[in-house]
């Protein structure tokens, strides 16, 4: 019998779009009868969306009551948390004039989301104080202890890619949360089937050696929850499984 995983792509502070795609995970559970296979959350929990802050809430308390759930760390997860930690640090995945509280990246809406004042035009050691008074350490310490990966059959789970050639166990966190370059367009054979997120696409896409989940929630678009077994992949929607079949790169 083949390994069975549930995935999530990025949720970017839409925990009404989490919760339809966790029914949509219940839906194949029940009709499976599998309520043991983990359900992996592909990382960026935050940003651009309205409530961040919800997401992780609702993270946390699943966890908290034993369901099978494995939360991954992404670009926007880690510049959140590093700034909170040191609000002069700047992620290098970003170019130099662009920070994380620009409305661009959606720093500001995560704030927000806890209680935050609107940072346009304030001081920004201001709001990192005030940011640090309003968010929970509870939040913080969840989100700083995020894994990079995660492995499951044949199928390796990670936010952004990896770095193509380069063993897993050598592979660098700015790659994994942030890789697109050498990454996308690269057509070999990983060993693993990669399933990611973070390149945003119309719609969740087969490339044959990697899976994009990343279906543009942040976008107005649904959140994609998907099934793996060994190497195949469906798509869950209110009818079912649609399987996602490999096509060419674009």
């Amino acid at each position: 019998m083949s390994t069975r995983s549930y995935a999530i792509g990025d949720i970017h502070g839409h925990p009404e779009k989490l919760r339809a795609a966790h029914d949509l995970i219940a839906a194949d559970r029940d009709r499976t009868g599998d309520g043991e296979s983990p359900v992996i959350h592909l990382g960026d929990l935050t940003d651009r969306g309205p409530d961040s802050r919800g997401v992780i809430e609702m993270l946390i308390e699943g966890i908290a009551a034993g369901a099978p759930w494995i939360v991954l760390l992404g670009n926007h997860d880690r510049m959140f948390h590093r700034f909170l930690d040191d609000p002069d640090w700047h992620d290098p995945g970003l170019r130099e004039d662009l920070g994380w509280l620009d409305p661009r990246l959606g720093g500001d809406t995560t704030l927000e989301s806890y209680g935050v004042a609107p940072v346009a035009g304030r001081d920004l050691y201001e709001v990192h104080r005030e940011a640090v008074a309003k968010v929970p350490r509870a939040h913080r310490d969840f989100v700083a202890a995020l894994p990079l990966t995660h492995s499951r059959g044949e199928v390796l789970f990670v936010h952004a890619g990896i770095r193509p050639g380069v063993a897993l166990a050598d592979q660098t966190e700015d790659d994994l949360v942030w890789i697109r370059k050498g990454w996308l367009e690269d057509g070999r054979d990983h060993g693993p089937l990669v399933v990611h997120g973070h390149t945003a696409l119309e719609r969740p896409r087969h490339f044959g050696n990697r899976v994009d989940l990343d279906g543009g929630a942040a976008y107005g678009r649904p959140l994609a929850a998907a099934v793996i077994e060994g190497r195949e992949v469906s798509l869950l929607t209110p009818d079912g499984r649609t399987p996602l079949r490999p096509e060419p790169e674009a």
